[in-house]
């Protein structure tokens, strides 16, 4: 089984990001995946996009809402994303898996005046 099937049709992937002194953080967030790579939209400023600006080594494992892991860790690395043409189809294809739930959340961010970013989840080689 590719390390990847285990996250079809699933709504949450849980995403560990590691503090500078080691200390995995697990975050439940919605995913879309797209072929070999993941991607996650999240705020610019959230701790695990400051943890992967300094360390991209992640580990990846699909989860229920609450974060309670439902697969196998896979190690995998994460980037944020600079590139608007990634970002506008990564964007998409989650607005297209989560509909609605996607459009209330977005609107609640823009009207907080919070800023989101793309991060790209590729699996360690």
């Amino acid at each position: 089984m590719n390390s990847l099937e285990q996250f079809s049709k699933k709504k949450y992937l849980s995403l560990e990001t590691f503090r500078k002194k080691g200390k995995g953080v697990q975050t439940p967030v919605w995913f879309v995946p797209d072929g070999e790579t993941i991607y996650v939209n999240t705020g610019v400023n959230s701790g695990k996009v400051k943890r992967i600006r300094n360390n991209s080594r992640v580990n990846i494992a699909p989860c229920k809402m609450d974060g309670t892991t439902c697969g196998t860790w896979v190690p995998a690395n994460a980037r944020e994303i600079s590139e608007a043409e990634v970002s506008k189809k990564a964007n998409r294809f989650l607005d297209r898996k989560y509909g609605l739930m996607r459009k209330m959340f977005s609107l609640g961010s823009a009207m907080q005046g919070r800023q989101d970013t793309v991060l790209e989840i590729k699996l360690a080689e």
